[in-house]
């Protein structure tokens, strides 16, 4: 097969078979190469790197930029994101990352998480006590609203204006043909509906993340306003999805394995377990951060041009047997080497967060419900039209 004809191949895949069976068309990729060049749905040129070993040299690689003013060979980078909120982390490289991200970094320490233990349990068991059977959707049920009221409370965004929140994400996160025009509006609208906040912190701060960035923009100067508007974004916005996909993905991972539920459930597998091999098996994003490549670098059988633009594979990655014994079984006892999170610098932030989020709310689901089964076939489930996460629409069970 001719390079031409090969790339033609794996942009059939990146639009079809990753939307209808990624597992298996990575597999496929990574039986013939370490990275492919191919093109995206969109007709953006895109290097793509799907084994472990590259993947996880590609996601600490200084080379790899995530600073879109770097794409430079591939034209002109079309970001759907409006510039107002772009001065974010997934946006910078050191040193302008790491001066962000220490700021933000106070709010995720493992002590400061172990803080919110007691009130994330409060709000899971909110939420169950109004979850009544026998039939729920568990993701609007719980995995929703969970990471929200959480990411919600850390930030200090009001009770009251949730429930728009939850209205714009819904746009953004349920991408369908035609709807750029609504993202584009759902994002102006959180972008106003964020400066409205962080003018409120100025005049009555409180204690929370939002207050502080506001403090340390206008008591000390390290940040910029449009950092600090994009900043409170990010840390919204991601702080929610992430968790809402791996409460929603660990969920199902034990449905689909009936015998690894009992043994949770009588304690021999304890549910930390199960959400890492979650991470491993099913990570809530199939992709990483898109790069940009400063210099001529080479990895595995290519040689990425000055510019391109790179997307390394998570869910690819994640399934590599290179790395990993059985890598399509599920086994919660294997060692957490998952690239879920990332690595390197650019490591999420949010991750100890996100991993306690999703061990209260399945813990305690466990708890709340003595039988806990799929609604539907496993076939019939409906995934978010998207190769970039990987998240359900709905999980529909039977309880009692």
């Amino acid at each position: 097969m001719s390079s031409t004809e090969r790339t033609a191949s794996v942009s059939s895949l990146l639009s079809e078979a990753l939307l209808a069976d990624p597992h298996g068309a990575y597999a496929q990729l990574r039986e013939t190469a370490p990275v492919h060049r191919t093109t995206t749905p969109d007709g953006e040129p895109v290097w793509l790197i799907t084994r472990y070993a590259e993947a996880r040299a590609a996601l600490a690689d200084p080379r790899l930029s995530l600073n879109k003013a770097n794409a430079e060979t591939s034209g002109e980078y079309r970001s759907s994101m409006p510039p107002e909120l772009d001065a974010h982390l997934l946006n910078m490289d050191p040193p302008d990352h790491t001066r962000l991200r220490r700021l933000v970094a106070k709010a995720f320490t493992p002590r400061r998480v172990e803080g919110l233990r007691m009130r994330i349990q409060k709000l899971t068991d909110e939420l169950l006590t109004t979850m009544t059977g026998p039939r729920l959707d568990l993701v609007h049920a719980l995995a929703v609203p969970l990471p929200m009221g959480v990411i919600c409370e850390l930030l200090g965004i009001p009770e009251t204006a949730r429930r728009d929140f939850r209205a714009w994400t819904d746009t953004l996160f349920s991408p369908a043909p035609g709807a750029a025009t609504e993202s584009r509006t759902a994002m102006r609208q959180m972008q106003q509906f964020l400066k409205r906040v962080i003018e409120d912190k100025r005049n009555s701060p409180t204690e929370d993340l939002l207050s502080a960035l506001v403090q340390a923009r206008d008591d000390h100067d390290v940040l910029t306003e449009p950092e600090l508007v994009s900043l409170a974004f990010l840390t919204l916005f991601a702080g929610y999805d992430n968790a809402v996909h791996l409460i929603g993905n660990t969920a199902l991972s034990l449905l689909l394995h009936p015998r690894l539920l009992t043994a949770v459930r009588g304690g021999a597998i304890p549910i930390r377990s199960v959400v890492e091999e979650t991470l491993r098996w099913n990570p809530p994003f199939a992709l990483a951060v898109r790069r940009f490549a400063l210099e001529d670098v080479s990895i595995g059988n290519a040689l990425i041009p000055a510019g391109s633009r790179v997307w390394v594979s998570i869910a690819s990655a994640n399934r590599d047997g290179r790395e990993f014994a059985s890598p399509d079984v599920f086994n919660p006892g294997r060692a957490p080497t998952h690239l879920a999170f990332g690595y390197g610098v650019h490591y999420c932030i949010g991750a100890p967060l996100a991993r306690m989020e999703a061990e209260i709310a399945v813990r305690s689901l466990l708890e709340r419900f003595r039988v806990l089964e799929l609604a539907v076939d496993p076939d019939e489930l409906e995934w978010l039209p998207t190769f970039h996460k990987r998240g359900l629409r709905s999980l529909p069970v039977v309880t009692y």
